[in-house]
């Protein structure tokens, strides 16, 4: 997923409640002009639409074939059933999802959100606010991901403490060094060999637990 991608060069697709069937009633055929509006306004925002799907249980495969930069949920009160069809097509890879909805419901705004959606539109859309959504929905996105992963380093320094410091208690407990030395040895084992220090100290604890 491009995060950095221009407008130009932004790959979206187009996610409905459903497929239109071989001879759509009128609710089918107002959704179909809704989509057309929406992708005559992507389009005219520089945007490069390359799929128009419908959000049943195949859209995580089609997700994953297209590798699109963002996805675009166009439904009414529907879009609620879709919603977790397009969770799960971005669940091992995330991607910013936008909904755009003419539902004057919004009480599953919040729900939608915390699923995942990065920006939820309740007016239905025009052109002259495509541009500004796609924005705020991309940056968005990219500063979640950011705090993410700043997280997951945070979270992943703080197990390789947790690592070191019980490698330095074995080689304290068993070998009879001070603390200072037991990192000394860690540090020297990890700059021979060329690894990290968090590396050695697991192996230690690995050894340690085979050995008993």
């Amino acid at each position: 997923m491009q995060a950095d991608a221009r407008p130009n060069h932004l790959r979206l697709v187009i996610v409905l409640p459903v497929a239109l069937s071989a001879y759509p009633d009128e609710a089918e055929a107002a959704e179909a002009e809704r989509t057309r509006v929406l992708r005559i306004a992507l389009l005219e925002a520089g945007y490069n639409v390359v799929a128009t799907l419908p959000g049943d249980r195949f859209l995580p495969e089609r997700i994953a074939q297209i590798q699109p930069d963002m996805i675009v949920v166009d439904a009414e009160s529907q879009g609620r059933d879709i919603l977790e069809h397009v969770v799960m097509a971005t669940r091992d890879e995330r991607r910013p999802i936008v909904m755009f909805s003419d539902d004057e419901d919004t009480s599953h705004v919040r729900r939608a959100i915390a699923a995942g959606v990065s920006a939820y539109v309740a007016a239905g859309v025009s052109s002259d606010h495509v541009r500004p959504v796609i924005d705020v929905a991309m940056a968005r996105f990219e500063h979640e991901e950011q705090l993410r992963r700043e997280l997951a380093d945070a979270r992943g320094q703080l197990e390789e403490r947790k690592v070191v410091d019980r490698a330095k208690g074995l080689l304290m407990s068993r070998q009879g060094l001070s603390e200072h030395e037991a990192y000394a040895r860690l540090r020297k084992a990890a700059m021979d060999k060329g690894i990290r220090l968090a590396e050695v100290a697991q192996r230690l604890i690995d050894a340690a637990d085979l050995l008993g």
